[in-house]
């Protein structure tokens, strides 16, 4: 069975708090899960505490920020003991690297020492306590350093760059101020992320500080009411917070029971090998590394549900005017297990971690590097267990195998309803297979033993992926287009500078596009992918109708656009300003199209899904909004009881008007409350919650 070390043993190396050894005893978990579960809780009510109690209309920044680092530096102790000096001392090299040297190089000189720092760290893991899965440092350090890290590339570009060689997310993300120590500090140890994540932009995290990461996004419905353009109500994060907060729950739960029955150390054992048959093995390849997963969707659910109760993380409101919390969501659970691929698989997975390496590698470093460079750092910035780099590696090869199948095969499904809900079907198991055997020897660590079972399953899925690679091209052939689609190669080439964060870059009227002419279907492809890559919020819809050797003016402006190619035949370009598309026609190629339904299922297996979410939704919100209801009434016949108690008082002496009295006391309050709402909406743009029924 599954068992982590508990304190106390010989093998033990945690030096956290044994306050709650009596606890872990009655739980059944090891002191090291309680004490993070006892932080998180704790984080959970002081998130609450800090957005009601220590708002921007009530305390200053500094204080805010001292109060996330005091309740940060206070959990890493008790969770880390002796260890938690890491935490300061990575954060405070790197600070005073910021503050003494040139904005040229400070990038890298922060990797640089972050990185081998992380690493020392790791290597010390390794020796003395290999294969351990006890909670230890490494998990925040891992964290510190891509915020580190990616502060001094955000000065980097605010401080050394000019603005016209940034990216749109560059120019978004640059900071020009260095950050005093207090904000510095404060940012790399705030209580809401340190255990678990997930990462925040530094300029995130200075605006929710501030209390001004609201007026970046106003209420799509705020045009129908009459209400003054100044006043922005904070949103309520309670029901995103229960939701993942009971989502949370449920996975721990599922981990809990899943454990006992498919514990990953098995994989390791003489017994499973040699006694089990093949199909089996996939089988509880898939089951063990599905099991992990969920204590990693319990950690990141409940980390993003902390920071949204202390209101970081608001994304702006849906179309139906409800507010969105998912600015640092790390993982979506859905779109993971039911991903048909497996590059929309690792999109939906520890999300901050892959925009973080988008950020400071793959944006930066020449294209034909760029996959590489990302891997490298990735496999580096996990540690130094072999199961870690036969994952990486045996899924560069696996990824691309599977775009290879997806080209050879998969139009071959698109011709009815029928056959494409096949495919879908077909392809979520595929990725979930493929998923538990790349992964497990990420979870099991070791190189003997994951060799030792992919040996024993004859490396099936290595041999496959070489197949599809080199032998099934000779005999299978991409995609058959129509004569026009064939001729025409028009396509929307964007760069990391157009689309970043689900957001166009409106472009220029020199702006043009190359009309590349090729006879080789996987360009078509690849610039999907490079598309699909670049935009993960935004779809965009442009139809060319084109010729040979056209150039194209594009504009993101809604309307159309005559253009003359060098032939003198007149051209449009048709621009739907970001709205997708889903048909095809022989006159025009929706490129777009070809990806949508790979990352999704079919329509009416995503509508059944949608459906079911839909009604627990309905279900937690009614129970909310309940709750809230009963709360406000509750207070309501109070506030009616102290009315009464004041008549009855004021009625035994003598000749009191109570009634006067009453009134006169409820219109001085009201012209209080005027007077108030009046200096606020002179001298503040945002109202506080406080007044707008935010801190539920």
């Amino acid at each position: 069975m599954f068992e982590i070390p508990k304190v106390g043993d010989e093998d033990s190396q945690y030096d956290g708090s044994r306050a709650f050894v009596w606890l872990a005893d009655i739980c059944g978990l090891s002191v090291d899960l309680i004490n993070f579960l006892v932080c998180q809780i704790l984080a959970l009510f002081f998130a609450s505490f800090f957005r009601s109690y220590l708002h921007t209309s009530k305390v200053t920044t500094n204080i805010r920020h001292a109060f996330g680092l005091t309740l940060g530096l206070y959990f890493g102790y008790f969770c880390f003991g002796q260890q938690a000096i890491h935490i300061i001392g990575l954060p405070a090299a790197c600070y005073i690297i910021i503050r003494t040297q040139n904005p040229q190089i400070i990038q890298r000189l922060v990797m640089l020492v972050s990185l081998i720092y992380l690493s020392m760290v790791h290597l010390h893991r390794v020796y003395f306590d290999y294969g351990s899965y006890t909670l230890d440092i490494t998990g925040p350090l891992m964290v510190i350093t891509q915020k580190v890290t990616l502060l001094t590339f955000s000065i980097h570009d605010g401080i050394a760059r000019n603005e016209h060689e940034l990216s749109k997310s560059q120019k978004f993300h640059a900071i020009s101020t260095l950050p005093t120590t207090l904000e510095y500090f404060s940012y790399v140890l705030h209580f809401q992320g340190l255990m678990a994540g997930p990462l925040v932009f530094y300029k995130d995290y200075i605006d929710f500080i501030e209390g001004t990461n609201f007026l970046k996004h106003t209420n799509v419905n705020s045009k129908f009411d009459k209400v003054d353009s100044k006043i922005i109500v904070e949103p309520s994060p309670t029901k995103a917070v229960v939701k993942k907060v009971i989502g949370s729950a449920i996975c721990a739960y599922i981990f809990m029971n899943w454990i006992t029955v498919y514990p990953i150390k098995r994989l390791n054992e003489d017994e499973f090998i040699e006694n089990t048959s093949f199909f089996y093995k996939m089988w509880y390849m898939m089951m063990a590394t599905t099991t992990i997963r969920f204590k990693y969707y319990h950690a990141w659910l409940l980390a993003d549900a902390i920071c949204n109760n202390s209101g970081l993380g608001f994304n702006g409101f849906e179309k139906d005017g409800n507010p969105k919390w998912d600015l640092i969501s790390n993982i979506n659970v859905i779109s993971f297990e039911l991903a048909t691929n497996i590059r929309d698989a690792i999109g939906n997975w520890n999300m901050g971690t892959n925009q973080w390496l988008r950020m400071i590698v793959y944006e930066r470093v020449p294209k034909k590097y760029g996959t590489m460079l990302t891997f490298g750092l990735s496999a580096l910035w996990h540690g130094f267990y072999p199961g870690y780099y036969i994952t990486f590696i045996s899924g560069a090869l696996i990824v691309n195998a599977a775009r290879t199948a997806r080209k050879l095969f998969r139009h071959r499904f698109q011709y009815s309803e029928s056959s494409r809900i096949f495919y879908d079907i077909l392809t979520v198991i595929t990725t979930r297979i493929v998923m538990g055997y790349l992964t497990f020897p990420f979870i099991l660590l070791e190189f003997k033993a994951s060799l030792r079972l992919y040996l024993n399953i004859f490396m099936c899925l290595h041999i496959i992926g070489f197949i599809t690679l080199y032998v099934l091209p000779r005999f299978f052939s991409g995609e058959k287009r129509s004569p026009q689609s064939q001729k025409t190669n028009s396509v929307p080439i964007s760069t990391t500078d157009s689309l970043v964060s689900g957001s166009v870059r409106p472009a220029n009227k020199d702006d043009k596009i190359k009309i590349a002419q090729s006879n080789n279907a996987h360009n078509y492809e690849q610039i999907v992918d490079d598309l699909a890559n670049n935009s993960n919020q935004c779809d965009i819809n442009i139809k060319f109708i084109t010729d040979n050797n056209l150039e194209t003016n594009v504009s993101n402006n809604v309307g159309t656009t005559g253009v003359t190619n060098s032939g003198g035949m007149a051209v449009k370009a048709v621009n739907e300003d970001t709205i997708c598309s889903n048909s095809l026609s022989n006159d025009t190629y929706d490129y777009r199209q070809q990806t949508s339904t790979d990352q999704h299922l079919s329509k009416k297996i995503r509508e059944r899904i949608d459906s079911e979410t839909r009604n627990i939704e309905e279900f937690i919100d009614k129970t909310v909004t309940g709750i809230v209801e009963l709360r406000d009434d509750l207070m309501r016949v109070n506030e009616s009881e102290m009315y009464a108690t004041k008549q009855e008082y004021g009625s035994g002496i003598a000749g009191t008007d109570t009634d006067g009295l009453r009134k006169r006391n409820l219109s001085e309050g009201k012209n209080e409350v005027e007077i108030f709402l009046r200096k606020e909406i002179n001298n503040a743009n945002v109202l506080p919650a406080v007044l707008s029924n935010g801190h539920e």
